[in-house]
């Protein structure tokens, strides 16, 4: 064979090796999964409040909630926010609403203030009417109780825990609570729930808790490679497999196998992580302390740091959509993230709503 057609061969061979190439960055290419662009921007809320949590029904109904009451409504997104009245003086940390007339507040009284030795450190705020009037709900128990955050689900079951490893827990909307056992005693900072029976609890000690019956027993994490300075301030799962935790010194963690081991991932971060929310099994968001807020398309492989232009702290995060969501924190601060597709996703599934109880 001459010169003439080796080089014409190799060149065919290249071309061929060309086309393939490109065939199988094509293919890769149309089988990742689809991510709109999007970005972050500051919404004006109108005060310099501590804030500490946000619920949304919706693309545009939502509330957020903070230090000394504070208690704010839109019904535009966030494009303007209304400062409603005080349902109280103490600090509200945490909200949940079914609808737009039945909702829940979790507040706390500033141990800095005076209060009657019976007097509960903790209570929830129930309405039934939108906000306009509220009714107080002691819990049964240690009045120096301290509660932290309230999760919904599935017509009417719900749980609110803290300090101490306390939770209560309902079954019929919040008309009756009972008190449950947990395996700890540190404080519970943060949870997830798919259904009545499933839900994970985490907190300081490297606590994470499972349980499946809704809360009569409970099974323990194994936290592999750390020790019990580790504290963990929030969780997300996306299926009874699949879930994430984050926590001080921006500790990130991920199980897939319900939540029995812990596997480290590297957050590329240090400041403390305080909330974190997957949309699905592969993109994630993270924020905390320092104005932090970090992105994931992977699953937690790999995580970006996005700008917020901010270094407040961020407390928490909520999601209606892939291409919606908002984070709070410090000094009034509301972030919102929206790309050009998200009119067009459905929200994300909510709890059922149900009717709370009244007076």
């Amino acid at each position: 064979m001459d010169d003439s057609c080796v080089h014409e061969s190799t060149s065919v061979t290249l071309r061929s090796g060309c086309r393939a190439a490109i065939l199988l960055a094509i293919i890769l290419f149309l089988v990742q999964p689809s991510f709109a662009a999007g970005t972050w921007i500051k919404q004006n809320s109108g005060t310099l409040a501590w804030l500490h949590a946000a619920y949304f029904l919706d693309q545009n109904k939502g509330w957020v909630v903070g230090g000394s009451g504070a208690f704010l409504s839109t019904i535009d997104g966030g494009v303007n926010w209304k400062i409603l009245r005080a349902p109280t003086e103490d600090n509200i940390r945490d909200i949940y609403f079914a609808d737009s007339l039945n909702g829940w507040l979790v507040c706390e009284r500033s141990i800095y203030l005076l209060r009657a030795k019976d007097e509960q450190r903790s209570y929830l705020l129930t309405t039934w009417d939108g906000g306009g009037t509220w009714r107080r709900v002691n819990m049964n128990g240690d009045p120096d109780a301290r509660l932290l955050r309230i999760l919904f689900v599935d017509d009417g079951h719900g749980w609110v825990f803290g300090e101490g490893g306390i939770i209560f827990t309902t079954s019929d909307g919040g008309a009756r609570w009972s008190k449950k056992r947990t395996p700890t005693r540190h404080v519970l900072f943060g949870g997830a729930v798919l259904d009545p029976t499933q839900l994970w609890l985490v907190g300081a000690g490297a606590t994470v808790i499972q349980t499946r019956d809704g809360g009569e027993t409970w099974r323990v994490g194994n936290i592999l490679g750390i020790t019990e300075s580790v504290r963990f301030a929030a969780t997300s799962f996306v299926d009874r497999s699949r879930g994430w935790a984050v926590g001080n010194g921006g500790s990130l963690f991920v199980t897939v196998d319900g939540g029995r081991t812990w596997q480290a991932q590297n957050s590329q971060v240090e400041d403390d992580l305080l909330d974190v929310k997957f949309i699905d099994a592969s993109e994630g968001w993270a924020i905390g302390a320092g104005g932090t807020l970090i992105h994931t398309r992977d699953g937690g492989f790999h995580w970006t740091q996005v700008a917020t232009n901010t270094t407040h702290p961020l407390d928490r995060m909520f999601f209606v959509n892939r291409d919606r969501g908002w984070a709070v924190g410090f000094g009034g601060t509301i972030l919102t993230y929206t790309t050009a597709e998200s009119d067009k996703v459905p929200v994300l599934k909510q709890a059922p709503a149900f009717k709370a109880t009244g007076p």
